[in-house]
């Protein structure tokens, strides 16, 4: 499971392709404020992409609303985003003499003076200061106010088969405030954004596998099924536990003690102390230490229904689970958004830099490319850059949709896992043996074919795609410095001469069908009584995670000190044996398991379906010896958590 923000991302969806950004933006660096006219600066990418002429349906209303965040650039931009790689790249002086919070801030951060001339220009044009935190200035206001503030009229515009607004050229900002402003967000209104507090509802209906299972890869032949490849397959693993994973990427002795781990998400499990608790005692992991796991959360919850907040429960279950499962000593910090979208999840993340609460940030949520722009893109940058400096590492998971073809129409990357600035993380299929002994891993894509009706065959074997690690090049981001040398040309120049960003970067087990065993409260088929149980569950939502954990373990090889923003290690690391080379066809034939689920995805009452699900078929994209847009480099293996050591 990966929460997508497809179906919910209020107030930033967009439908149009991301354009190559240009110059610095393209590297992650700041937005470029290029002379509109003698007195403004634009703000680059503030206009959409869909707001085209032809889609022009006229001026909007004077008197209609308008939020939005003007975010600050800070004292110094440019050196934020070179001291983010100096500070994180092996071979630079610089290298790991990360700054605390504060120094970030008052080497980087807006100063009072600017934030001072940042409020006086917006309340000059008529609009109301809302909220002002380190990162920006919110304000709200009419349209008029709004337009005569930003130098660009708001129109109103075709957007499928509906109308939003924005505006018709990129925003400005008056030049007399010598860069102050590195973005405004919020001048579209697509999709309409919900406003009023909601109270977070009980947890969903509860979802069960129905089983037969094995225990561990292999040990359960379903011999009574169809052959598929040749021979006998394996019923699906019941679900691997903390145990398994640690022997499969080499956790050895260590624990992650003394490291601080935040996972960001929307919303919050009113249970997730209880099950994370019931979870570990069942499965051997040591027990929650008083004050080992914390949560920080808002005072309130907005877009509840359109955000599905009750699907966020078990998203930071599985996280909260399986970061303890790998790494049970380290800390764990949940931060729990507001809502689902990107102005939010935004916020989440700057309370873990702004506090530093942790150095590794586990991120189990994103969306296409297409439907985010320059604005959104410069200011989740301008997070990470500040967590680099200050040793923080994000880790993203890639997406569950392969290419995305089959889900959008268009083959893309996600966002925010695309940014140059994060620790993007595939998936696998997994194959822990016996006595938790590493078998294989293949590149996570699944086929699935049903049992036919008199039980004898397979039909139309192998079946239609179902999902997949998410993975490619990236039409927005320029390739990275620490890319170059060891992702091939092909898939670096995809979408451009110049190169682009290629997504993931490491990888660990994702797939559902191998997935990680979790535990959670959830609601009984009455409808009214509330329950611990426990499921079998993937997705790269599972992998990012399982990641985080597996730095906790090397960050403690280091002897606590912050690994950081990671990719120019993990890079530099690459072609070693500190890494499983994964590919689609590990065994030399073909790859799959059999697995029975509930109808109605709880019980028998329904009935039963039988389907055999096919291993490493990734939609278009392939894991192949070396780098590859499925696994990146591959999965950490025996020695990678010691090669930390200092």
């Amino acid at each position: 499971m990966r929460s997508n923000r497809a179906k919910v991302r209020a107030g930033v969806g967009m439908a149009a392709t991301l354009p190559m950004l240009a110059g610095a933006l393209a590297l992650g660096m700041p937005a470029a404020h290029a002379a509109d006219n003698p007195a403004r600066q634009t703000l680059a990418g503030t206009r959409p992409a869909w707001a085209t002429a032809k889609a022009d349906r006229g001026a909007s209303s004077d008197a209609a609303q308008v939020s939005a965040r003007v975010y600050l650039s800070g004292r110094d931009a440019t050196g934020l985003a070179a001291y983010a790689k100096a500070v994180s790249d092996p071979a630079s002086a610089s290298y790991g003499k990360y700054l605390s919070a504060r120094q970030a801030k008052d080497r980087f951060g807006a100063t009072a003076a600017q934030v001072a001339a940042v409020k006086s220009w917006l309340t000059s044009a008529g609009l109301k200061v809302t909220d002002v935190t380190e990162h920006y200035v919110a304000v709200s206001g009419d349209v008029a106010a709004a337009e005569k503030a930003f130098g660009t009229q708001l129109h109103n515009y075709a957007k499928g088969s509906r109308t939003y607004r924005a505006p018709s050229k990129a925003a400005s900002a008056p030049e007399g405030l010598n860069g102050a402003v590195l973005t405004v967000t919020g001048l579209d209104n697509a999709p309409h954004r919900l406003s009023h507090d909601d109270q977070l509802p009980p947890p969903e209906t509860v979802f069960r596998n129905a089983g037969p299972f094995s225990s561990s890869y292999g040990s359960n032949t379903a011999s009574t099924l169809p052959d598929a490849y040749g021979g006998k397959i394996p019923y699906a693993v019941k679900g691997y536990t903390g145990k398994q994973l640690r022997a499969a990427y080499g956790a050895g002795t260590r624990t992650g003690k003394g490291v601080r781990v935040a996972i960001t998400d929307a919303y919050a499990s009113p249970t997730i102390a209880y099950d994370a608790a019931t979870y570990a005692k069942k499965h051997g992991d040591a027990a929650w230490k008083t004050g080992q796991l914390h949560q920080v959360l808002p005072k309130s919850y907005t877009n509840t229904k359109d955000c599905s907040a009750a699907g966020w429960y078990g998203e930071e279950t599985l996280d909260v689970e399986a970061v303890h499962a790998v790494a049970p000593a380290a800390d764990v910090t949940y931060v729990g958004a507001q809502s689902c979208t990107d102005a939010d999840l935004l916020d989440a993340l700057g309370k873990v830099v702004d506090n530093h609460l942790a150095d590794i940030v586990s991120n189990s949520w994103g969306e296409v490319e297409s439907a985010g722009t320059p604005d959104i893109a410069a200011a989740y940058d301008q997070v990470f850059q500040l967590g680099a400096v200050e040793g923080i590492g994000f880790y993203f998971s890639s997406g569950d949709d392969g290419d995305e073809v089959a889900s959008s129409g268009t083959k893309q990357v996600d966002i925010p896992v695309s940014s140059a600035w994060v620790t993007a993380v595939g998936g696998t299929s997994l194959a822990v043996g016996q006595r938790d002994t590493y078998q294989w891993e293949t590149g996570w894509g699944t086929l699935k074919a049903t049992l036919s009706d008199d039980g004898k065959s397979w039909t139309d074997f192998p079946g239609a795609f179902t999902s997949g690690a998410g993975g490619g090049t990236s039409k927005s981001v320029a390739e990275p410095g620490y890319q170059k040398g060891v992702v091939p040309d092909a898939l670096a120049q995809a979408n451009n001469a110049e190169g682009n960003r290629v997504v993931p970067d490491i990888a660990a087990v994702a797939d559902p069908n191998t997935g990680f065993l979790v535990g959670q409260t959830q609601t009984l088929p009455d409808g009214k009584t509330q329950a611990y149980d426990e499921y079998r569950i993937g997705g790269t939502s599972l992998a990012a995670p399982v990641i985080a954990a597996v730095q906790a373990l090397a960050q403690e090889a280091a002897g606590g000190t912050p690994i950081g923003f990671a990719n120019p290690t993990i890079y530099a690391k690459y072609g070693s044996k500190l890494y499983h080379d994964v590919t689609d066809n590990p065994t030399g034939s073909g790859l799959a398991v059999a697995r029975v689920d509930f109808v109605n995805g709880y019980d028998a009452t329904g009935g039963l379906a039988t389907s055999v699900r096919t291993l490493g078929k990734d939609s278009s994209l392939q894991a192949v010896k070396g780098y590859d847009d499925v696994t990146g480099v591959g999965t950490p293996a025996r020695g990678y958590v010691e090669s930390y050591r200092r």
